[in-house]
């Protein structure tokens, strides 16, 4: 039968505390915790050794091993000399190997809550450098462009190939769904107004002026933040895991022309079209409710349609469209240029791509929106 774990104290000088420990102390049982120790030594100032004898320990585990670290890091605090004896071998080991192993920083400053006034400093600091990060990239993708037009640019066309079929001919089957859908729910929703006073033909209008102002390009735009911006920084950030954005640097290519350029391209090429073809399919998508439910003709419907459309809506469209898939190619190379070189590090910059490419287009299309109101178009 196995003894019960104890802690027999007595003082042999004034000055000194002796603790005797006992018995078995395995996790599960009722273990005196260090709190019993401490007490001790907080109940008389003038303790300043503390002796603790283990020659009675009959069996232990990790429960005692973190008894006595608890005890040894709280005696450093409180400057109080620490003498252990009888300590078995196998603790003796433990212990040296605790001590000599440093404890992350990292993990206990994420466990310390930090001032207020420390964590907005940081945050401006991380803001501000990340500015001066952002403008610094595309000030590089600029460059790369511009070497692009005098023909000096370095990146295999084969590559540019296959990212406009990654940004254009892949993309077509999740653009028609969600435009199809959209154009749907613009017609139920300006019906149940217009048809309260009987203008249910104006859900054309409705339909053919959201989608090209605003829905069509809006929703590429968010699709292509969510497949192909990801895909980017994905793409990139694995690159910089396996060193190869630094091997092409060694060999005298700039990584901004081979990698960066190739995507940017190929996304503003691709996003006006499908823009277009969005709107397209957002226009039948309403022609299906319109003709389907409110008893208009598909010629007058159509004809409704093409009286309200015009030039400057449909290039207003693709102008967002163009300026949306910059946005989202320079999100999506600039986070994986980024990624730090762990697979965490590559999942965090896929995140980031995301919600920066979303964020810069519903800004972009806020300023849009009251730069036409001021100029009236």
């Amino acid at each position: 039968m196995q003894t019960q774990s104890k802690i027999d104290f007595s003082q042999s000088a004034p000055h000194t505390l002796n603790a005797a420990i006992s018995g078995a102390w395995h996790i599960g049982s009722r273990l005196p915790a260090p709190t019993t120790v401490l007490s001790r030594l907080e109940a008389d100032s003038r303790i300043k050794n503390l002796i603790i004898d283990t020659s009675g320990l009959a069996e232990w585990d990790t429960s005692f091993l973190t008894f006595i670290r608890n005890i040894t890091k709280e005696c450093q605090e409180r400057k109080i000399a620490l003498d252990m004896q009888g300590l078995p071998e196998g603790i003796q080991r433990l212990l040296h190997l605790a001590s000599v192993v440093p404890e992350q920083k990292v993990a206990s400053q994420k466990r310390k809550g930090k001032p207020f006034l420390y964590m907005v400093g940081e945050s401006a600091v991380l803001f501000a450098t990340s500015t001066v990060q952002m403008f610094g990239f595309i000030g590089d993708a600029t460059l790369s462009f511009l070497n692009f037009l005098l023909g000096k640019a370095r990146f295999r066309r084969i590559d540019l190939l296959l990212f406009i079929e990654e940004c254009g001919a892949n993309s077509l089957p999740i653009v028609t769904l969600i435009s199809i859908l959209v154009g749907l729910i613009l017609a139920f929703v300006g019906a149940v107004q217009l048809q309260l006073f009987g203008a249910q033909i104006y859900v054309a209008n409705l339909v053919a002026v959201a989608m090209a102002r605003e829905m069509g390009a809006l929703m590429t735009g968010i699709i292509m933040a969510g497949r192909v911006g990801a895909a980017y920084a994905a793409q990139l950030g694995t690159m910089q895991v396996n060193e190869e954005i630094d091997a092409l640097t060694t060999m005298g290519i700039s990584p901004m022309e081979f990698l960066v350029l190739p995507r940017l391209l190929a996304m503003v090429l691709m996003m006006p079209l499908l823009a277009l073809y969005s709107d397209l399919l957002g226009i039948i998508g309403g022609a299906i409710v319109g003709v389907g439910m409110m008893d208009i003709s598909l010629v007058q419907y159509f004809t409704q349609t093409q009286e309200t459309l015009d030039l400057a809506n449909i290039s207003l469209g693709i102008a967002k469209a163009g300026i949306y898939a910059i946005i989202i190619a320079l999100s999506g190379c600039m986070r994986g240029m980024q990624s730090g070189r762990s697979s965490a590090a590559v999942g965090e910059a896929t995140t980031s791509a995301v919600v920066t490419a979303i964020v810069g287009i519903i800004v972009t299309d806020g300023i849009f929106a009251v730069l036409c109101n001021v100029l009236g178009i």
